[in-house]
């Protein structure tokens, strides 16, 4: 027998039990050894009934996705699953922990299925670009009808154990996966009860076979955010295959369904975007070892929204928070805004009715700086100036416990210049969460020149506990995602210096897959915050500066580069705009050209590309994967293109590099000549993720 699967008999119950640490995944030799055993125990007279269970804190939490793009190794899963199903002893499958993609292709392939109460059930590959690819689309629906079948599939989200008793999708809540699943069987055979095989059982579709409506609803609402995705709606044709065709039938085409994701681009971009996040996770330049520092209690400087949105953060998580402000008015709205930020979740169905309570209990607003003294992790989220965060670390000094980590949540400034006015340069380090805090996933961690290990561990592990994606970067003006951005940003507007205009732009971009362009993003932010800050700098923008000038702050004036009619956010074309872009360029003796999409789309892209390069080279970023991952959770980019340096590789280095000198001499722009790391790299045909084999083989 495997190693990794071991076949018991308990007088007439064989315990097939798969131990394959950490999560138990489908790689092939669990796969042969799930086989071999179930052969064994349907060959063994003795044995009357069968429970299939996993060691360790989980059932087969999925496929090895290591496997994938490499040579198919026998067992396929479908022989696996099919021995299974064809058993002419009943078959039980007893889950504990989650049982995942392949895991729960596995047990929808037992005869029945049962559960902990705290199992999490669920076929999650269509967030890697990919459906399920051994019977998952053509079973599921099948044991627990074709609406949640959709929801499940289409969706990605697990369900739980009790939501999966309800819909039929197991048999029995259990205490413990062996002994629960062993007494279940015990009772089948007791019972004389006839196996069900999920494939020959239509009872479920039936309705949705005679009123194909049934299902397209259920499709309509699923795949209604799915914008540029692939697989959503491949998902949504393999679940129809189950209504529309037998079953044998149907399998055929969810494979052929799954073989053509499984090679395309999309796919394999969300693959690698996978494991770029868990990639994020490893600090380069740590001792191994390193433990993080214990954070029972947080304290936020700052009731503001973004201080706001980080407390919400904590408290989802459970953490207790004490809410800083300077004076009692704006700590009483800052704590209504989340009351009602979490009343309105409640409202939706989003979390449970009583949760906004039990939330705002773990909230406790302050007036005073030197309240934050039980705190072990302090973050400051005050008014985006140098002078403003010196101040209040120079304050904090004073108040906050030994070995407390303190955190800015600056989104530009530099982080070694703010742990100068400590006495604790080791304890500071850069947390920047983007807004709405409580909703978006990234956080830059920055780690500042004096930051200690165990100071930054503390923060990306503290990161990860509140649900956020921590990316470590280095300090230098507008660390990764903002410093890219700044690149965009300057071309976005010398693009209308040519003769684009803001919709032409912004539907490049938005076309490409970005929430928004970067027009629309200036609206929402408001103009006026960069026409203050301009002023203070003494620096003109002509186009952004006339629009302000005319009161045209963005949404909150309902004029910007677009108008917004009463109570819309939706950005109009607006041909005000379009007469003060040309009266400026008449006025500084500009001429218009016809710019292509083309052209656009390049310009607002490889510069981007192009200072990731230079991030790289100066060690900002460890690795190409994490500007991805900055990108990808920070900045809406679609994650079926994998990231900006994951993208760059697929476009090819040499043809970027290429483009960007020409538009360096054509628009006589110095900052778009290729840097030298993006250079040497087209030079010698290599890739970004080149770079990132290197330094892993080294």
């Amino acid at each position: 027998m495997s190693e990794v699967v071991k076949l018991e008999r308990h007088d007439e119950i064989g315990i097939v039990t798969v131990d394959s640490p950490p999560v138990n995944a489908l790689s092939a030799a669990v796969r042969g050894g799930i086989l071999d055993c179930i052969k064994a125990a349907v060959a063994d007279p003795a044995i009357k009934g069968i429970v299939l269970t996993c060691a360790g804190r989980t059932f087969i939490a999925g496929a090895d996705i290591t496997e994938f793009g490499k040579p198919p190794k026998a067992p396929a899963l479908n022989d696996v699953l099919s021995e299974i199903e064809n058993s002419p002893k009943p078959v039980v499958a007893a889950i504990h922990g989650t049982a995942l993609g392949g895991g729960l292709e596995v047990a929808l392939a037992c005869h029945f299925r049962v559960a902990v109460k705290e199992a999490k059930l669920g076929l999650p590959e269509v967030k890697l670009g990919l459906l399920p690819g051994a019977g998952g689309t053509q079973r599921l629906p099948r044991a627990v009808g074709p609406e949640l079948a959709v929801k499940m599939i289409v969706g990605g989200d697990p369900i739980g154990a009790t939501e999966a008793l309800k819909n039929g999708l197991i048999e029995e809540i259990v205490e413990g996966p062996a002994s629960g699943g062993e007494a279940f069987v015990r009772k089948l055979l007791a019972e004389k009860r006839p196996l069900r095989r999920l494939r020959d059982d239509d009872s479920k579709i039936a309705a949705a076979k005679a009123d194909r409506s049934i299902f397209t609803n259920a499709v309509a609402a699923m795949t209604k955010k799915a914008r540029g995705l692939e697989a959503p709606f491949a998902a949504a044709d393999a679940v129809g295959y189950a209504i529309d065709l037998p079953f044998d039938e149907g399998l055929k085409k969810e494979r052929e369904g799954f073989l053509k994701l499984v090679a395309s681009d999309q796919s394999k971009a969300q693959r690698y975007a996978f494991f770029a996040e868990r990639e994020a996770n490893k600090i380069a330049g740590v001792p191994e070892g390193t433990k993080s520092r214990p954070v029972n209690r947080v304290a936020i400087l700052g009731a503001g929204t973004m201080g706001g949105g980080i407390a919400m953060s904590f408290a989802n998580a459970g953490i207790p928070v004490t809410l800083i402000e300077t004076g009692e008015e704006q700590l009483k709205r800052g704590m209504g805004i989340m009351q009602k930020n979490w009343e309105a979740t409640a409202a939706r169905g989003g979390i449970p009715a009583d949760a906004p309570a039990k939330r705002m209990a773990l909230i406790n607003g302050v007036v005073g700086i030197e309240n934050v003294g039980d705190a072990d992790l302090v973050i400051e989220a005050v008014f985006e100036t140098m002078a403003v965060k010196k101040e209040v670390f120079g304050k904090l000094d004073q108040f906050v416990k030994p070995g407390a980590v303190l955190a800015s949540n600056t989104s530009y400034l530099n982080i070694d210049e703010i742990a100068k006015s400590t006495k604790r340069p080791q304890d500071v380090l850069g947390m920047h969460f983007f807004s709405p805090a409580n909703v978006m996933k990234l956080c830059e961690i920055v780690r500042a020149d004096k930051t200690a290990p165990d100071a930054l561990v503390t923060a990306v592990s503290i990161a990860r506990k509140i649900a956020k994606v921590p990316a470590v970067v280095g300090v230098c003006d507008g660390f990764v995602g903002n410093r890219m951005l700044a690149q965009r940003s300057k071309q976005s507007e010398k693009l209308l210096f040519e003769g684009a205009l803001p919709q032409q732009v912004d539907a490049v971009v938005t076309k490409f897959g970005m929430p928004m362009g970067p027009f629309a993003m200036g609206d929402l932010a408001g103009l006026d915050i960069g026409w203050r800050s301009r002023k203070d700098r003494g620096i003109k923008s002509e186009i952004a500066d006339a629009l302000c000038e005319a009161g045209r702050f963005g949404q909150k004036t309902g004029k910007g580069y677009y108008k917004y009619e009463a109570g819309s956010r939706s950005p109009l074309p607006d041909p005000e705009v379009e007469k003060l872009i040309d009266e400026t360029l008449l006025r500084l003796g500009r001429k218009k050209r016809v710019v292509s999409d083309e052209e656009i789309l390049e310009r607002m892209m490889y510069p981007m590309v192009n200072e990731g390069a230079k991030i790289l080279e100066e060690g900002i970023a460890a690795r190409p994967s994490d500007i991805d991952v900055v990108w990808l959770y920070g900045y809406g980019w679609p994650i079926y293109r994998g990231g900006p340096m994951f993208w760059a590789d697929t476009v090819g280095l040499k043809h970027i590099a290429d483009r960007l000198a020409f538009y360096a001499k054509e628009t006589n722009d110095p900052s778009l000549e290729p840097a030298p790391l993006l250079k040497k790299l087209a030079a010698e045909g290599k890739t970004f993720a080149s770079l990132a084999a290197a330094s892993k083989a080294a």
